[in-house]
């Protein structure tokens, strides 16, 4: 490696980011940084190590004992508070996470399968009604994990669109904008304080929050600061992800039409093809994690108290794990993405999201004519614009 060499490598490694239009290049970037700089560190956000390898971040996973997630999984954060139970160590993670659990075995999300259906079906006849160049993202995409996750939360479904704009304000508005993100968090809290002050214990209903309200850790019910930083974490994890998934993989199909009449020929394989979407266009492209403990990964050293990015949409695409990785592959069988996170901090709502991405790109399929990019310059990332012909 030449002098100019490791000074590009350098530069790289110090602008590294995953926010913004630092997403429209981030494939290139991860793929120079697993070459040349596997770990390494980047000046923004006041500094922190990033790991890109798919076999380091799989064991950092796994290694709670060196790296917590305390003060915040988020990175930057998106509250000055931590959210239960992504931001929780043990023993506390295990009794916030325990809470909701029962609502995501697959006895209970076999109960959602049809109304999921039924919601993907009506949203999927709503935007094909609009017409040949309607936005996807915001008629479809958007609207059907939205509804699907207040039903299941508690909250009204008449709510959704200011749902989804405080989403937009809280998570893509808080790095350039973060009195916007301030304004977003505020509104929320205040909106989960009404609802919680008009809750009522009615044996018959079981959503979220009445899990939430019901529940109690060492013979204790949860405060209500308890209580409002685990419905914050909800809205945010439930509505932001899936609706990022669903929209990244009409994005695909409609730029690449030979997938997507492979999938609209034999539905099913619309399962592996989620998966793939999930591993090459994942919602979640990193986390953060705290080193406890002076620590050594492939040769570089990281100190206790430093944070630490585990760059998940690079592990993604490592060459030494995924043949050809940065290639779309529908009909990919080995498939050990991090599109989830992994160890005891992997996706509490994994097979819902999982569920709602599939389910929602089989009722696209079923319901909107064969399409293609309407504005071929949209981006793969995001929630926002997508608009397509068909």
């Amino acid at each position: 490696m030449t002098s100019t060499t490791k000074k590009d490598i350098k530069e790289v490694a110090a602008n590294f980011d995953f926010h913004g239009e630092a997403l429209d290049t981030i494939f290139d970037t991860y793929a120079t940084l697993r070459s040349k700089c596997p770990v390494g560190r980047s000046e923004k956000y006041g500094g922190f190590w990033f790991i890109t390898k798919s076999d380091d971040i799989f064991a950092a996973e796994q290694d709670p004992e060196t790296w917590s997630v305390r003060p915040s999984m988020m990175f930057p954060p998106v509250t000055d508070a931590e959210l239960p139970p992504i931001d929780s160590d043990q023993p506390e993670h295990t009794d916030y996470r325990r809470i909701l659990l029962p609502l995501f075995t697959p006895k209970e999300l076999k109960k959602l399968e049809e109304p999921i259906r039924e919601t993907a079906r009506a949203q999927a006849a709503e935007f094909v009604a609009k017409g040949s160049g309607a936005d996807a993202s915001y008629g479809y995409a958007r609207p059907v994990p939205t509804i699907i996750f207040s039903n299941l939360a508690g909250y009204p479904e008449k709510d959704w669109p200011k749902f989804d704009q405080w989403v937009d304000d809280i998570i893509y508005e808080r790095v350039e904008k973060p009195e916007v993100m301030r304004a977003a968090e505020k509104a929320v809290y205040d909106y989960f304080d009404a609802l919680l002050d008009n809750w009522k214990d009615d044996p018959e209903s079981s959503t979220l929050i009445d899990y939430l309200c019901r529940a109690k850790i060492n013979d204790k019910p949860l405060t209500r600061d308890e209580l409002l930083r685990y419905c914050y974490l909800l809205f945010l994890a439930g509505l932001d992800t899936t609706a990022w998934a669903i929209r990244a993989g009409i994005w695909h199909l409609a730029h690449n039409t030979e997938d997507q009449q492979k999938l609209r020929d034999d539905p099913s394989l619309i399962p592996m093809a989620c998966e793939e979407f999930l591993r090459c266009l994942s919602p979640v492209q990193a986390m953060a994690r705290t080193c406890l403990k002076d620590t050594v990964v492939r040769g570089q050293e990281i100190k206790a108290g430093d944070r630490v990015v585990l760059a998940f949409g690079s592990g993604n695409r490592d060459e030494e794990i995924f043949p050809n990785p940065d290639k779309v592959d529908i009909l990919r069988q080995e498939n050990r993405h991090l599109g989830f996170g992994g160890g005891i901090h992997r996706c509490l709502g994994s097979n819902l999201g999982r569920r709602e991405l599939v389910v929602g790109i089989e009722e696209f399929l079923k319901v909107v004519p064969p399409f293609t990019p309407a504005d071929p310059d949209q981006k793969w990332h995001g929630v926002g614009p997508l608009n397509i012909k068909f």
